[in-house]
Order: structure tokens, then C-alpha cells, then sequence
């Protein structure tokens, strides 16, 4: 089957989503190098509030991008990784990284120069 992602009713459209959400990107860069728990995720990505997180990661394991491990031990603790399927946006993900900040100065100066009626 084709995937249009530019038809209105295209299922690819709910991948791009996901992919697209706020925090999907941080939580990627995140685990890109080892197994996190909570506290350490929200402690690494400065601005997520724990409910954000807690929702964000759940959408992602339903979307197969990570696994998340609870481990039987006193006290018990869980561990979020990303999946194969996960660790394969780290690729395009790092190519917008790296565009954002090599582009922050142009983007910055754009905003800058807009006058409060060129925004509408």
C-alpha cells in the first residue's frame, strides 16, 4: 500500500504526529545512549513537567518507539530504551537537531525584525 501523507484520511499522518510532538524529539535525544528512569528523563529534559512526560512516554511505548522495563526490586524501579523502531529516528531527528541549532541566530534575527503587525 501507498502512504500519502499529504491525503487528509493517509495513516502515515498519525506517525508524523507522534513524531512531531513537542517532547517525542527530547526523549528520543534522551535515551539515545542508554536505559533512563523517570526522574533522570525529566531531570535531563529541563521544562517537561512529570505529567507531560508520563503521558508522552506512554504514547511512545503504544507507538512501539520505546520499551519500558519495571524491575522487581526493593523499591522497584522502571527504565524506559528505546525500541529499534525508536532508535531509527535517531538519524533523522539528529539531522533536524543539528539544523535548529546551527540556525538559531537566523531564526532569532527573522523574529526580531517582524513589527507586531507583520505576525498577523
Amino acid at each position: 500500500m501507498a502512504y500519502n501523507i499529504m491525503s487528509a484520511t493517509c495513516p502515515s499522518r498519525i506517525v508524523l504526529r507522534r513524531i512531531g510532538a513537542r517532547w517525542t524529539v527530547f526523549i528520543v535525544n534522551a535515551l539515545e545512549h542508554e536505559p533512563m528512569r523517570f526522574t533522570a528523563l525529566a531531570a535531563r529534559i529541563q521544562g517537561i513537567t512529570p505529567k507531560v512526560l508520563s503521558e508522552t512516554l506512554r504514547s511512545m511505548e503504544e507507538d512501539g518507539l520505546i520499551s519500558r522495563t519495571v524491575f522487581d526490586e526493593n523499591p522497584p524501579h522502571v527504565e524506559y530504551e528505546l525500541t529499534q523502531l525508536g532508535r531509527s529516528l535517531l538519524v533523522p531527528l539528529r539531522a533536524v537537531r543539528q539544523w535548529a541549532e546551527e540556525h538559531v541566530p537566523e531564526v532569532l534575527a527573522a523574529r526580531a525584525n517582524l513589527t507586531p503587525n507583520d505576525a498577523q
